[in-house]
């Protein structure tokens, strides 16, 4: 089996969601929608992939960085990376929300979508989804890992979902191996009376959160500061070489209420 996995993670702003993509296997490729990829800790060189191939790995750099400015640009990398040409084992898109919204700004014209054009919008968007998953499953380079970032919205079931506009939204988690949640989780240590925080990936069954996975149960329902590597580590079945905590739901759900929000989105 290839060491190959499509995520999705969705989350409040400041979850952590964004640092977990940038922990995917280097060379990353970072296609940075929102902006926020100036504040992430790795070593970045700038590309764009409409005026020129992609760069060559040469040790000075672990992650480049695409500014998307329009969906012409997101395209244009994925046609460089199925074409092969490429030395990345991972690409992280932050976020596909922000990114359905450009191509719906493109199709509108920033004027009010007609209702004709949702149709397109649900094309071309979950069709380039599903071409970025595609990417674990090329014939000759597969990626390690493609991970989408997502905000949440909360659902008619009250629960907070992958936020896409149209029938994106029903369609979206379907496509990826893992949907995942992120989310800052605090209590307060019953013996001292400290607080104490983390950041927390979920993927098994949530009160709150839109989760589910189809590899197996391979992964913990819960992680506390997960990375990509250790969440392949888990699934392809190597033995992490530190093993993240996993906390039990019961004790989790005494105190979730943040008191203080580490920085990060």
């Amino acid at each position: 089996m290839s060491r190959s996995l499509s995520m999705l993670v969705h989350g409040l702003s400041k979850a952590g969601k964004s640092t977990l993509a940038a922990t995917a296997p280097k060379p990353l490729l970072y296609l940075d929608v929102e902006g926020g990829s100036r504040f992430l800790p790795f070593k970045k060189i700038m590309w764009d992939p409409m005026k020129e191939a992609p760069p060559v790995c040469d040790g000075t750099w672990d992650t480049a960085v695409v500014t998307v400015r329009n969906i012409s640009e997101v395209k244009q990398a994925f046609d460089w990376l199925n074409s092969g040409q490429h030395c990345f084992v991972s690409v992280a898109i932050d976020s596909v929300s922000e990114l359905q919204q450009r191509l719906i700004d493109e199709i509108s014209n920033r004027e009010q979508m007609q209702q004709q054009n949702w149709g397109e919008v649900l094309r071309s968007f979950t069709g380039l989804i599903r071409d970025f998953h595609a990417l674990t499953m090329h014939p000759t380079v597969p990626l390690q890992s493609v991970v989408f970032i997502g905000m949440s919205k909360e659902g008619t079931d009250g629960k907070l979902k992958p936020f896409a506009q149209g029938q994106s939204a029903n369609i979206l988690p379907y496509i990826v191996d893992v949907l995942a949640a992120a989310e800052v989780v605090s209590w307060v240590d019953p013996a001292t009376g400290a607080m104490h925080s983390t950041y927390r990936l979920t993927t098994g069954p949530h009160q709150r959160y839109e989760t589910g996975e189809r590899v197996g149960g391979r992964i913990p329902p819960y992680l506390d500061n997960a990375t990509i590597p250790t969440i392949l580590d888990y699934v392809f079945g190597m033995e992490p070489s530190a093993a993240p905590t996993v906390v039990d739901p019961t004790v989790a759900a005494v105190a979730p209420v943040a008191a203080h929000t580490p920085p990060g989105e």
